[in-house]
């Protein structure tokens, strides 16, 4: 089967995967799509450290194929979205509702793919850069056959990472103030999130103004291209070589008495510094981007002391099982946007493409497909 693997050294898709079958409470999926999420190629980067060889690819759907004992919730020819949370269920974590927490969930990776002889990883517990995956049971969630796989493809990572980050960890209540820093695939749903949340100001900011139109489909209120708002004023000190504009001044201009939450979408230190600089009293900060591993970002101390938080942000303190379905059935009342998140189809031949397209901002969430 083909798929997209990863040596350690450069991406390739091969033709000659194998994955076995699914044992005791596992479930085999058949791909029809996958995002090309900015993640993956941080793996491909060095950014996020991952054994090699694997096989690349954490947000798909697709239909179940074949269950293994002990699985009642699926059954082949289910129309599925897969999350990255293989979590175990049983653990203090997973019973108080909070399984992006488990520790099944993070790391440990397995290796149910072969190719030449040679064994693969698993990526995020998911690897559906392939035409057939395997996945704890827990991963799979039913979705109505009536949406498109395509669009349910960007559910398992975007989606619940972006709206999750609103909903379950932010909370964003009606009436509250929203800055959104990156306007990409995750900056989309949490401007989203936010529209749901009824937010009354949500602003974006971004350095690429293409991404303009997009952010206020999505939900935002005022556009802030960051690229010509940029300011002198903003603190420069976690990282002095760093050019990057973050429109700081712009921000404050409408929102002068700071923002009730400031999402950075980015993985930029100094954007994590604006995102809390941004915050009004009682405001707090969600970092959802990721930077390179030992990324250190700093902050006056003082700021926090008007009740201000800084929140990570793992998944979007996600429940698949819970959130899959509710965005689903936002999706099917016209709240959700889904299909407009995808920019563009690539078949997975195209993976190269993709990957640049992504690279470049031509796409805010480019899809693999397998048909």
């Amino acid at each position: 089967m083909r798929g997209v693997i990863f040596d350690g050294k450069q991406p390739l898709v091969a033709d000659d995967l194998e994955v076995r079958e699914p044992g005791p409470g596992e479930v085999l999926v058949s791909v029809a799509a996958a995002g090309l999420c900015h993640s993956d190629l941080s793996v491909v980067d060095g950014t996020i450290p991952y054994p090699v060889p694997v096989v690349l690819g954490h947000e798909g759907a697709g239909v179940v194929q074949a269950t293994g004992p002990g699985v009642g919730h699926v059954a082949p020819g289910d129309h599925v979205a897969l999350s990255t949370l293989a979590a175990c269920g049983l653990c203090g974590e997973c019973g108080r509702g909070r399984p992006a927490m488990c520790r099944e969930s993070i790391g440990r990776p397995s290796r149910p793919f072969t190719r030449r002889g040679e064994r693969f990883f698993h990526f995020a517990a998911s690897s559906v850069f392939a035409e057939h995956t395997v996945v704890r049971a827990v991963q799979a969630v039913k979705i109505p056959d009536v949406i498109p796989l395509t669009s349910a493809a960007v559910i398992g990572c975007g989606v619940l990472t972006g709206v999750g980050a609103v909903l379950n960890r932010a909370r964003v209540g009606p009436g509250e103030s929203v800055v959104v820093i990156g306007a990409g695939g995750i900056g989309l749903n949490v401007l989203q999130g936010a529209r749901i949340a009824g937010a009354s100001v949500i602003v974006a900011v971004d350095a690429d103004p293409r991404k303009e139109a997009s952010a206020r489909q999505f939900g935002a209120t005022h556009f802030i291209n960051a690229s010509i708002a940029s300011d002198d004023t903003a603190p420069r000190d976690t990282a002095p070589n760093d050019t990057t504009p973050d429109g700081t001044a712009a921000v404050r201009e409408i929102l002068p008495e700071g923002a009730d939450h400031a999402f950075e979408c980015v993985g930029n230190t100094r954007l994590v510094r604006q995102a809390v600089d941004l915050l009004g009293r009682h405001g707090q900060a969600v970092l959802l981007g990721v930077p390179p591993a030992g990324a250190e970002a700093s902050f006056r101390v003082d700021s926090l002391f008007l009740d201000k938080a800084i929140l990570g942000c793992r998944y979007g303190s996600s429940r698949p099982q819970r959130d899959v379905p509710l965005y689903a059935r936002l999706y099917q009342e016209g709240r959700l946007l889904l299909d407009e998140l995808v920019t563009k189809t690539y078949p997975v031949e195209d993976f190269a493409r993709a990957a640049e397209d992504t690279l470049s901002g031509r796409v805010s969430r480019a899809v693999l497909t397998f048909g």
